[in-house]
């Protein structure tokens, strides 16, 4: 199907009567829903009620990649290291590990008499033989360009497990927490193939085991009695998945649900009025931009892309249309991971009228004008959040003569058409597999793959970036890496619009939940506080 003719086109209206409008109608929304209530009293003392934001796409967490999936991986298979309730990586089935000088070589010694949920021993020889099948062509894996540091592992011994790196990565502990490096059933997946993950319950390596899954209902998991660990304080989750934010905040407020890991942005301040403490948002290491296809007219001119830019009333975006007032973006890095030290290019500091004068003169010399306007398409996927977003930006181009129509699609959709790169602008965005800087920016090195949405090819970006994962030492490193962030900012493959805030709903009876930029919410760190009479 041709995804520039999908979707429904959306008239553009003046900027001045944007605002009101989307507070008429947030108005009336809030009128039709009650006050709710968490209905903590009436839940089962022994079972965690979480929400996933869409249905679990699968089991093996070498095939499948998508947040759902993984958080519920997160919960059955764990590595050498694991993340707890901060979502920072902590010794997981490796008891301790050290580094070389030149921190290439990365050394873990596993825990004692460690085994699968079935009783079969885990030993260092499994981890070489993980890492051999997420890069067999049979497994097809998505996640094999997040490993490309490694060059190799392999085990000298029945306890160690030796990690060798192209080059060097303070983060990989954090790399090695993620469930695709997890210790795996392979001797269930030689005996059954694809079928393994139907046996219940699931043979796992990590706190929790799958005993029962109906597609679009629930997905339960019960404790892990041979997991080397304390035993974790509750012993079943039901995974419920729910697509939509607004589903999740009413099973939430009707007692349904014990965390929702996300609600509408809109329903923010209403919210915190009703459930107070429950409402739960804090800086997340997510960066929402605007994609740009630079493979074809118009956006192959670098003059277009940056004239687009410039012109964002990026302040206004965060004050007047964000319900949480997410931080302004200049670039894709959260500065977070910069130790707080935002990357800005120089036209940030101008006012916004010397910046849409600047972007006139650019659009003037690409060719475009009054009497032959910049025309193209704006697709986002089916989110009033992404559509507030695209009708404020094509208001604001619209000063400049520019003439966008807005498309959507469901999800799905959408992220084929980028793949396909089948489209002119789309929204889209990056959260952290690894909080590192790298993980933003090498998603558009240009042989990154169809992940690379914009088509970005710059030979120069490239080798900066390279430059900047050779450096060992932290400080140059976030120094080269902006290096290389500039050079991206300023050629505009991408148009950053703000950073990510957390947005979750946490029932008075979940303790342990800490609120961390990763957003990694572990069930095994969580418990239960028995609120009924």
């Amino acid at each position: 199907m041709d995804g520039q003719k999908t979707g429904k086109p959306i008239v553009l209206m003046p900027m001045k009567h944007i605002i009101p409008l989307l507070w008429l109608t947030l108005g009336l929304i809030l009128t039709s829903c009650g006050p709710g209530n968490t209905g903590d009293s009436g839940k089962p003392a022994d079972i965690l009620l979480r929400l996933a934001d869409s249905e679990i796409r699968g089991l093996d967490p070498q095939k499948y990649g998508d947040l759902s999936s993984m958080r519920v991986a997160m919960d059955q298979f764990e590595g050498l290291t694991r993340f707890n309730a901060m979502g920072e990586a902590i010794p997981g089935l490796a008891e301790s590990w050290h580094v070389s000088g030149n921190g290439l070589v990365w050394t873990f010694t596993l825990r004692d008499t460690l085994r699968f949920s079935d009783g079969t021993p885990i030993r260092a020889d499994l981890f070489p033989a993980i890492w051999n099948r997420l890069h067999a062509e049979q497994t097809a894996s998505p996640h094999v360009p997040l490993f490309a540091v490694i060059d190799s592992i392999s085990a000298p011994d029945d306890k160690t497990v030796k990690v060798t790196l192209k080059q060097p990565m303070p983060q990989l502990p954090a790399l090695l927490a993620h469930p695709a490096l997890a210790a795996l059933p392979l001797h269930n997946i030689a005996a059954q193939g694809d079928d393994w993950t139907a046996g219940r319950p699931l043979v796992t390596s990590g706190p929790y085991r799958l005993t029962d899954w109906r597609l679009n209902d629930r997905l339960q998991l019960a404790a892990n009695p041979a997991w080397h660990d304390a035993p974790v304080a509750i012993a079943n989750i039901s995974w419920k998945p729910v697509e939509d934010s607004l589903t999740a905040m009413r099973l939430f407020m009707g007692g349904d649900a014990d965390i929702a890991t996300d609600y509408p942005e809109s329903r923010h301040e209403w919210l915190k009025e009703k459930l107070g403490d429950a409402v739960r948002s804090g800086p997340y290491l997510g960066s929402y931009y605007f994609t740009l296809n630079t493979r074809n007219p118009p956006f192959d001119d670098a003059r277009v892309r940056q004239a687009l830019s410039i012109s964002v009333d990026r302040q206004w975006l965060s004050e007047k249309l964000s319900v949480l007032h997410n931080p302004p973006a200049w670039g894709v890095v959260p500065p977070a991971l910069y130790a707080g030290n935002e990357i800005r290019p120089d036209w940030a500091e101008m006012s916004l009228q010397e910046r849409r004068e600047m972007a006139r003169e650019l659009l003037g010399r690409a060719g475009y004008s009054p009497q032959n306007p910049l025309t193209f398409d704006i697709r986002i996927n089916s989110s009033t959040e992404h559509r507030r977003m695209a009708v404020a930006l094509a208001a604001m181009w619209q000063e400049l003569g520019v003439k966008a129509r807005i498309l959507n699609s469901e999800a799905a959709l959408h992220f084929a058409t980028m793949r396909r790169g089948d489209f002119a602008m789309a929204r889209s965005g990056w959260i952290a597999d690894i909080p590192a800087p790298e993980n933003f920016l090498s998603v558009h090195v240009s042989n990154s793959g169809p992940g690379n949405y914009s088509g970005y090819a710059n030979p120069a970006f490239d080798r900066a970036l390279a430059v900047a994962m050779a450096e060992a030492d932290p400080e140059k490193r976030a120094q080269k890496m902006q290096q290389a962030e500039a050079m991206l900012i300023n050629d505009a493959p991408v148009i950053p619009l703000y950073y990510y805030l957390t947005r979750s709903l946490v029932a008075p009876r979940v303790l342990g939940w800490q609120d961390n930029a990763s957003n990694i919410h572990p069930s095994a760190t969580l418990s239960l506080q028995d609120l009924r009479e």
